[in-house]
């Protein structure tokens, strides 16, 4: 059996991105597909004092029209000090800090054209940081015609996928016909988080992976191997 996963590949993801892709045997970033206001294309959430706040990457207008590798960065701002100093405030003082931010800083400081480029550098970095040997190939790359539902199952059957896990909130969308059709078994994920140490008052889940690795360091592995996904069949 080969499971396929296939997600867009956000700025900084949180734990279940990475556990998403360690739990597939192909995991396809879905690069070519439109650009969607408040995704996590270009924003995520670092822990606070205050529990939570957002770091957002400025984007060039118009965005709205265009796919997400044809999304340009805007340098308007001096956003990339903006975030240095949120992710130095909040975790400087971190046990592990030190150990990453420095690759981190570099990657951030690359300034990249597009949106695409500079996601891709900093999932990369935190793949080969966290092990995780799991083959990985961008949408982009393949030839498909279909959308919505029927490109997923088009894109299994590039790949010669016998299984699709989806998110929990699939359910909502995804249309099971396609793949039974198509005779590709259908699973629903609902990954549980877990809890690890974390600076700032009370835990907070779904922070970036930054989050995780400044505060656990090497056990960061670890703690993503052992999280649990609850898988729940979908026909």
């Amino acid at each position: 059996m080969t499971n396929v996963m296939i997600r867009q590949p956000g700025y900084l993801p949180n734990i279940g991105f990475f556990k998403k892709i360690q739990s597939s045997d192909l995991f396809v970033f879905l690069d070519d597909v439109q650009f969607s206001k408040d995704s996590f294309d270009n924003r995520n959430r670092i822990k606070s004092n205050s529990g939570s706040e957002w770091i957002t990457v400025p984007l060039k207008r118009p965005v709205f029209e265009k796919k997400l590798n044809q999304v340009s960065i805007s340098y308007e701002t001096d956003w990339i000090k903006e975030h240095s100093n949120k992710i130095l405030e909040n975790y400087k003082m971190t046990p592990y800090f030190s150990s990453y931010w420095y690759e981190i800083e570099k990657i951030l400081n690359n300034k990249y054209e597009f949106l695409i480029q500079l996601n891709f550098e900093l999932i990369n970095y935190f793949i080969k940081l966290l092990d995780i040997p799991t083959r990985t190939i961008n949408s982009s790359q393949l030839s498909t015609t279909k959308t919505k539902t029927e490109r997923l199952v088009e894109i299994c059957l590039q790949l010669n996928a016998t299984c699709y896990i989806s998110g929990i909130g699939g359910k909502d969308y995804l249309e099971k016909s396609f793949f039974e059709d198509s005779k590709i078994e259908l699973i629903y994920e609902n990954f549980i988080h877990p809890t690890y140490q974390q600076v700032n008052g009370d835990f907070v889940k779904n922070m970036s992976i930054l989050d995780l690795l400044m505060n656990e360091g090497q056990n960061s592995k670890k703690i993503i191997n052992e999280s649990k996904n609850i898988e729940k069949g979908g026909f």
